[in-house]
């Protein structure tokens, strides 16, 4: 594993992502610290980074609780549910993306984060 990384999302409390092996998580967790502002689409959080990361084993298939780099929006997502791609129970991207995590603690925090809460990143 490439180590964690905290997500404190404004006042409602901390997501915990166990990062993968992959090359993106480690570009990611060697940028941290980093803040940002959140966006969501559906049940699913994603944020802006100044970070340029090429796409890595793309995919459309993604489960609750994984993490992805975007390249489109040079942005992580965090999926918790179905997105307005859905056409069952999964969360769907916009496009595909990079899973490099996974929440492992937090989850529930997901659901209270509004656009443009303040989010905080950082190594653990």
């Amino acid at each position: 594993m490439a180590g964690r990384m905290v997500i404190q999302c404004a006042d409602h409390g901390r997501v915990v992502v166990e990062l993968n092996d992959t090359d993106t998580a480690k570009t990611i967790r060697d940028s941290l610290p980093l803040t940002s502002e959140a966006q969501t689409w559906g049940e699913e959080v994603y944020f802006s980074t100044p970070l340029s990361i090429e796409q890595e084993a793309g995919t459309l298939d993604v489960d609750v609780g994984d993490v992805g780099w975007w390249p489109p929006g040079s942005a992580v997502a965090l999926f918790f549910g179905r997105t307005p791609a859905s056409s069952g129970p999964k969360p769907v991207p916009a496009s595909e993306v990079t899973i490099f995590g996974r929440v492992v603690e937090g989850l529930e925090v997901l659901r209270k984060v509004e656009p443009g809460d303040k989010l905080d990143l950082f190594a653990e």
